[in-house]
């Protein structure tokens, strides 16, 4: 959705109706993510993906015919349906889309979503289909905005799409006709648009100049921090979204203690030097955080460990340790080392194993 949202906007702010589909539910092999969205304007436009090309012309019509008609739709390809290599799903997956009319009338919360959206805030589109009209409502921390049909289904949505939004994840639930949460018959799909994850990386090294790249690349909002001011320079790292110059440990204290370093945060400690680097990790391996690695040699992990152990971290605090840090790849340059931590950090947030798959069986996907 984020990605069509500022065309959809225009096209709604001109008073021009546009069609608008959105994965909702998928099932193996599937190339996009619940979320994903495609857009098409009066004028044919298109803008977005559903299924990375896959299925893109028919999802392209029905959007035309719902602009026209007003009547939003849900619909579904895969291996299974008669239609399937007509439309060419051929992944192997299966994908469940919502067709729905966006304008002024029938969406207008849209211009809230996008403010939200740009100023980083915190918050989280539900939509839901019923009768065949496609109804929105707007959660964030504090308040709603729009409804889904009655006040016991959007105060049964308000709290579950928060723990989604808290979590950054877009996700299905499902409500009886009257919000029972143990009910059937209305689905409501929550995307959620929190601030990016953050990748706080120590050290101004070379590595960490790589890993901030990559990190930027994948979507992270990236922090450079080090104690040296010579080398801790917004012009060494051009990637980074911040350079810091403070001690680490010192730093990380202060980001927990206000509150922006949470569950999906990963930590890279690329300094290499035990009076940066022990100090940081005793904090950060305390922390409830996605990803904690640090870059040495295994004669370097090991005295780091022993000393990580004199702080009176746990052996189950200790385990969390990505260290050496990184997937074996075979890695020289900074720059591979960089693929390698990346690699490392997107297997564990996905549950991969790090294989080949042409060495492995089975679905290539796993489930979200």
């Amino acid at each position: 959705m984020r990605d069509v949202l500022g065309t959809l906007l225009r096209w709604w702010e001109a008073g021009e109706p546009a069609g608008l589909a959105t994965v909702t539910a998928t099932w193996s092999s599937a190339p996009r993510q619940p979320g994903a969205a495609m857009a098409v304007g009066p004028d044919g436009a298109v803008v977005g993906s559903v299924s990375g090309g896959c299925v893109e012309g028919a999802v392209y019509e029905i959007c035309r015919e719902v602009a026209e008609t007003g009547e939003a739709r849900s619909v579904r390809y895969g291996v299974s349906d008669d239609d399937a290599f007509e439309v060419g799903l051929t992944c192997g997956g299966t994908i469940e889309l919502l067709i729905e009319r966006v304008d002024r009338e029938t969406f207008p919360e849209l211009p809230r979503l996008a403010a939200a959206i740009a100023a980083n805030e915190p918050i989280a589109l539900l939509t839901s289909l019923r009768d065949a009209t496609a109804r929105h409502l707007l959660i964030t921390p504090e308040g709603r905005f729009g409804t889904l049909g009655g006040d016991r289904v959007d105060d049964a949505a308000t709290d579950d799409g928060r723990g989604l939004l808290a979590a950054g994840r877009t996700g299905l639930l499902h409500y009886g006709p009257s919000g029972e949460r143990r009910g059937e018959g209305l689905s409501v799909l929550v995307g959620s648009f929190a601030p990016p994850a953050r990748m706080l990386v120590f050290g101004a090294t070379d590595h960490a100049a790589a890993t901030a790249r990559i990190g930027s690349f994948l979507g992270y909002h990236v922090t450079v921090c080090d104690a040296r001011p010579v080398f801790a320079t917004a012009r060494r790292f051009p990637s980074a979204d911040e350079v810091v110059v403070d001690w680490p440990h010192r730093y990380l204290a202060a980001e927990v203690e206000a509150g922006r370093v949470d569950e999906r945060t990963v930590l890279c400690v690329l300094t290499h030097d035990p009076k940066f680097d022990v100090p940081v990790l005793e904090v950060a391996l305390r922390l409830p955080v996605a990803y904690v690695g640090a870059m040495g040699s295994r004669r370097t992990h090991d005295d780091r460990l022993k000393r990580l152990q004199e702080t009176g971290l746990t052996a189950a605090e200790l385990s969390r340790l990505a260290s050496p840090v990184g997937l074996d790849l075979g890695a020289r340059t900074p720059e591979e080392t960089a693929v390698s931590i990346a690699a490392e950090i997107v297997a564990l947030r996905w549950g991969g194993t790090g294989a080949r798959l042409t060495s492995t069986d089975g679905r290539i996907h796993g489930e979200s």
